[in-house]
């Protein structure tokens, strides 16, 4: 586990995450070389170079990593063939290849929680729209794509036969709803060398609509026990994955008390954005930690925070225009990140902020002043 900085580090994926992981790799001196097939990426004015090029092309990841050491992802829709031949060039490549694989299908990540004794909802595989509404008995239920489906997309709830209509045709999964108290999250880091670390239990809240993450709050508001449980549940998760990385888990805390795993993923994640302000090593730094084999960074929590995501108006599209910026940035505890996208559209990711009080009261507060007066306009 000795510090080497001069690593030659390749990200596939040029977005928020990786512009984020690479404002931490500065303070460790890294370099970090970027792919992303958007030739304006967040990432492409502060990497040390910048690929514009597909990630899920086979060719092009293998010529992106020839001269790479190490390999890593800010997105699961990668090529996996072309990492695993990479890595049995003697790159090393986190979270390996198999992992990605298995988490860039739901379908697959299901089975997996069922084989491996890991609590999660009910679920039927089904092949096609015809087998979703076969069904009926099992109503209401969650339909969700095996493939392709991110940020809310390939997610649909359906709560009557009226509704099977819309049932995606396409090979996935119905899945039993969940009457849940909260939805949580745990991030688990874990290097090479078996240390692991997770960070205390944020809440999450959705939007309604969008399915997004609209603001979260940490840590989390739940009893001692629940917060032992959740713990324990993401090491275990990750350590029956054989993963190296940072793994982000999503779980239901049911109305029972008892903890489900919703989905994961194999990276930096929206419910970790507050660890910047808010803990003493961020997810970020966490990251690198985790895949360079260094020692993993202490993850107490500093105060209670809250981060609330930036999303582009609805009705808005063109040129990013920042309503009420100056009233929001005068509050005390509120950190913005912006990610460096010039273009917004309809509930298009443009940032997030960070809100800090010792006061919960206060907490809430804040965030309520900040979703109302920040706008993102064209």
């Amino acid at each position: 586990m000795a510090f080497d900085s001069n690593v030659k580090i390749g990200v596939l994926g040029g977005g928020q995450l990786g512009r984020m992981m690479i404002q931490s790799a500065i303070d460790f001196n890294l370099d970090v070389h970027v792919l992303d097939p958007d030739p304006n990426a967040p990432c492409k004015n502060i990497s040390t170079s910048f690929t514009n090029g597909s990630l899920t092309d086979f060719d092009t990841v293998m010529a992106f990593g020839a001269d790479k050491e190490l390999l890593t992802i800010e997105i699961e829709n990668v090529n996996t063939k072309a990492l695993k031949e990479l890595q049995k060039q003697g790159k090393k490549v986190f979270p390996q290849p198999e992992v990605i694989e298995l988490i860039q299908n739901k379908l697959h990540q299901k089975q997996f929680y069922a084989k491996h004794g890991i609590p999660t909802a009910p679920f039927h595989e089904v092949a096609n729209a015809e087998e979703v509404k076969a069904k009926k008995d099992f109503l209401p239920f969650v339909n969700k794509l095996a493939t392709g489906g991110y940020d809310g997309r390939g997610v649909q709830v359906i709560r009557n036969e009226e509704a099977m209509d819309k049932a995606f045709d396409a090979p996935g999964f119905v899945e039993e709803m969940v009457d849940f108290e909260k939805e949580l999250a745990v991030i688990v880091a874990r290097n090479e060398a078996g240390e692991m670390k997770t960070f205390p239990t944020v809440e999450m809240v959705f939007h309604p609509e969008y399915n997004l993450v609209e603001y979260l709050f940490s840590p989390a508001e739940i009893n001692s026990g629940i917060e032992e449980q959740a713990q324990k549940l993401a090491k275990e998760v990750i350590e029956k994955l054989d993963m190296v990385g940072l793994l982000a888990i999503e779980m239901f805390l049911t109305k029972e008390g008892n903890l489900l795993v919703n989905e994961v993923a194999p990276r930096t994640h929206n419910s970790g954005h507050q660890t910047i302000e808010g803990n003493v090593t961020s997810q970020f730094e966490q990251h690198l930690r985790a895949i360079l084999n260094w020692p993993l960074g202490d993850t107490t929590t500093l105060w209670p925070s809250a981060m609330v995501n930036v999303l582009g108006e609805d009705g808005f599209t063109g040129d990013a225009k920042y309503e009420g910026m100056s009233e929001v940035i005068a509050k005390s505890g509120v950190h913005v990140h912006l990610y460096g996208k010039k273009l917004t559209k309809p509930f298009r990711k443009m940032g997030h902020i960070t809100v800090s009080d010792q006061d919960m009261n206060e907490l809430r507060e804040k965030v309520n002043f900040v979703k109302s007066t920040l706008k993102v306009k064209a």
